[in-house]
């Protein structure tokens, strides 16, 4: 029995000393603080929302189609191939985090932001731009597709105009660009649109011209509430449409009602604006032909000007790339086509 008690007390005391060890322990394993947790929480969704996008962008750029056998289960199985290795991946972090948290606790924390960094760098680069525009593309469907073939039509008109033009028309439009931005903040269009208004318009040349047309955006008819809308924000009585300054306005504030009625479709909003109230108006043209977007309108513009929502987009476009100084680039030689459809269109 003696023996027994030697037992019983060593054996207490045992425990009694591992539980002040067991407590430091756990205390080393949970010291990294909540901030830290949080950062890494937020890197490891950032690199694998990257990666997800990556490869789900590969996957249909490789399986375009509608193709059963070619294209839909191949894409299928990339999905649950992606899903079965992420979870993988996160399951060998998980047991790395357990061994390396309680020696380095700011360790975990700042492995995944160096991945994170390294995907946001990666999410910056040509062939990871092109996987986004196949994923675009797929999600977006048909709406998609129409941007796309658009989009190819203002660089092909860019394209066709020498740089050399751009660049003298736009020297010419530098006397005006304070006027029109102030006049784009005012009603929230784009000023770089905007701008290739302005130019496709006059040129940045303001006159008469003989079909009616007033000013720096040959103003002709606006309709009555832009008309409204531009005295209220210049804050005068009467607008003189010969001022640079009052015609952006009216232009602005016409084009800001023009998108409305459109829903904001760009291309749809600048046509409009184009034809103004002649034969109904856009809308009433629609309707006749029951023509949904700019696509199925286009054919029956035969006497209107159904390039012109294109002009001005080139002459945007060609505004946005001489803002940012230099040359204007030509856009067949080298890589200037993918470096200027990686700026993209403005208002698009």
């Amino acid at each position: 029995m003696g023996v027994g008690n030697s037992d019983g007390v060593k054996s207490r005391a045992a425990r009694s000393t591992s539980r002040p060890a067991a407590r430091r322990a756990r205390r080393r394993t949970a010291i990294a603080p909540t901030w830290l947790r949080l950062l890494e929480g937020a890197a490891l969704a950032a690199a694998a929302l990257a990666l997800t996008v990556a490869v789900l962008g590969r996957a249909a750029g490789g399986f375009a189609g509608g193709g059963l056998w070619g294209s839909i289960l191949p894409f299928a199985a990339v999905v649950l191939l992606l899903g079965g290795g992420l979870a993988g991946t996160l399951h060998l972090w998980g047991s790395a985090r357990r061994w390396l948290a309680p020696r380095l606790p700011w360790a975990p924390a700042a492995t995944t932001a160096l991945l994170a960094v390294a995907a946001g760098w990666w999410s910056t680069q040509p062939s990871f731009q092109d996987e986004v525009g196949n994923l675009r593309a797929l999600l977006g469907g048909r709406a998609e597709a129409e941007r796309r073939a658009l989009s190819h039509q203002v660089f092909a008109a860019y394209r066709r105009t020498p740089a050399d033009t751009w660049r003298r028309l736009l020297e010419k439009g530098a006397a005006y660009e304070a006027e029109v931005r102030a006049a784009a903040e005012a009603f929230e269009v784009d000023a770089e649109v905007l701008m290739g208004v302005a130019a496709t318009e006059s040129a940045f040349a303001p006159r008469d011209s003989r079909d009616g047309g007033r000013g720096l955006f040959q103003i002709t008819a606006p309709p009555a509430a832009a008309v409204g809308a531009a005295r209220a924000a210049l804050g005068v009585a009467a607008l003189d449409l010969d001022e640079p300054r009052h015609n952006a306005h009216v232009a602005a504030a016409t084009l800001h009602a023009y998108l409305a009625e459109m829903n904001g479709d760009l291309f749809l909003g600048l046509l409009a604006y184009n034809i103004g109230p002649r034969n109904g108006g856009l809308r009433s043209i629609m309707q006749q032909y029951g023509a949904r977007d700019f696509v199925t309108i286009q054919p029956y513009l035969q006497h209107l000007p159904r390039d012109y929502p294109v002009r001005v987009l080139a002459a945007a476009l060609a505004y946005r790339l001489w803002r940012r100084g230099g040359p204007l680039p030509r856009y067949e030689e080298g890589d200037n086509a993918a470096r200027i459809q990686q700026i993209g269109v403005p208002g698009l």
